[in-house]
């Protein structure tokens, strides 16, 4: 979850909220990647999830990182809930499931590095503590009642309200976990294009990344359960957003669908004062319930705009958020699928040209299709197996285009991120297939052996 702004100047015409989000536009030169991953920590010795306090906890974890590799902490109301350090952070979820937000960088190269320093700081704190981590778009075993809430003023404020708008929500905050990446726009036309391709081709993700087939302790008959609590969320803020594909779409239409989300909260000196299900135009009025006479600052836009929760999410950057969190080499295939994908012109046509026939129905069907049945979806006449091929090849396309080299030149390209989805597309098999048989086969239905076979 995002950390909150503070402070910017204060909203006195609309038209800066469109402004906020157009400043982001940026010259191809100056596109970064930023990747974001999730994973649960849990007791060794009892396979229990970690609590926020004691000798072996996350907030342990979390001073080890301090103490030990240099990164630099984040207070709220004296307790230790996140780090950063380098244009990177580190945060906690709701359920207390530790989150990477990484540094924007140029290349997949630098993500994956990054990614794989930080899991190595990780265990080495972790081991020290008889602590792991696991990277599952869904807690296989743990019930609600044993997930901790996290000591963060928001996640108090969310969990209340969740149970109110949809059936999911509780579970989304403490048993999902993800793996994303922020992406870069050069205009509001290449936005617009890079966001309708981001949506039509989320389920692909959700379908690749699929890796979460267990809830409580059983199997959920869903490749990816993570995506079935997020349908079942809270139907104002989630979604395929068919707006979005629509003539005439652009940022002041993203302003205006983020207004009538119903707010959660503003943050006010440290603390977050509730405002859920209130108006974000009434605050534009000074009629804010929560806040009455004041008027918003950009920073209270920027905090919205945390709240909304589609498929892929419009900030200063664009979102992909369709991908269940997973194994190590995943955490570096996704960022590689959508890099591949977007930034590079050729491969954003092509990639476009492979959906924009799609209608609204379609795409939803795909959605709801993944999350049952991965690659094995089917919506009408359309094959996920058959898009995920065609998919993967553009996205291969478009790394060999931008001929990023790594391992000072040795590798020519950022192709190679891509073997775990390629394996994927000429199997037909995700990760959760690969789960179910283990389960189905070696573990003989003894699903604690997840932990051994899959933490990093």
């Amino acid at each position: 979850m995002s950390i909150p702004q503070s402070g910017g100047d204060p909203i006195e015409d609309i038209a800066q909220l469109a402004a906020y989000l157009e400043s982001g536009c940026k010259p191809k030169a100056d596109w970064r990647i930023g990747t974001e991953h999730e994973k649960f920590g849990y007791c060794k010795d009892t396979l229990k999830p970690l609590p926020y306090d004691g000798p072996r906890s996350i907030r342990a974890v979390l001073e080890g990182l301090r103490d030990g590799h240099g990164w630099a902490p984040i207070l709220e109301g004296g307790h230790l809930i996140g780090l950063e350090k380098d244009g990177a952070n580190v945060s906690l979820e709701p359920g207390g499931a530790l989150e990477l937000s990484g540094a924007p960088l140029e290349t997949i190269h630098e993500t994956c590095d990054e990614v794989n320093a930080h899991l190595r700081d990780v265990k080495d704190i972790a081991d020290k503590i008889g602590v792991g981590f696991i990277g599952l778009g869904a807690a296989p075993i743990w019930s609600h009642e044993q997930m901790p809430l996290m000591p963060k003023g928001r996640y108090k404020l969310m969990d209340a309200y969740m149970e109110k708008v949809g059936t999911m929500g509780t579970s989304m905050m403490r048993r999902t976990c993800t793996v994303q990446v922020n992406l870069d726009f050069g205009s509001e036309a290449d936005m617009v294009q890079k966001l309708r391709v981001a949506l039509a081709l989320q389920p692909v993700a959700t379908a690749l990344f699929a890796n979460s087939p267990f809830f409580e302790g059983k199997v959920n008959n869903h490749k990816s359960w993570r995506s079935y609590i997020w349908r079942h969320l809270d139907a104002d803020r989630t979604g395929m957003l068919p707006f979005v594909f629509e003539d005439g779409f652009g940022f002041e239409a993203w302003v205006d669908y983020a207004l009538d989300v119903p707010m959660y909260f503003v943050y006010r000196d440290g603390k977050y004062i509730d405002a859920l299900g209130q108006s974000f135009r009434d605050f534009l009025k000074g009629e804010l319930p929560a806040l009455p006479g004041e008027t918003p600052l950009i920073s209270d836009w920027a905090d919205h705009l945390t709240t909304i929760f589609p498929e892929a999410r419009l900030k200063k950057f664009i979102e992909m958020r369709g991908a269940d969190g997973g194994p190590w080499r995943r955490l570096c295939a996704l960022p590689a699928f959508w890099v591949g994908l977007t930034y590079d012109q050729t491969a954003l046509d092509a990639a476009w040209d492979l959906v924009k026939d799609w209608d609204s129905e379609t795409r939803e069907g795909l959605r709801v299709a993944a999350s049952v049945d991965g690659l094995q979806a089917r919506v009408g006449d359309v094959s996920m197996h058959e898009v995920a091929r065609q998919a993967v090849a553009i996205s291969q396309a478009g790394l060999k285009a931008r001929a990023r080299p790594g391992a000072g030149g040795l590798i020519p390209d950022e192709t190679h991120f891509l073997n775990a989805l390629q394996e994927s597309v000429d199997s037909g098999k995700v990760p959760a297939d690969e789960l179910l048989e283990h389960y189905n086969g070696d573990w003989d239905g003894d699903l604690t052996r997840i932990y051994a076979a899959y933490s990093y």
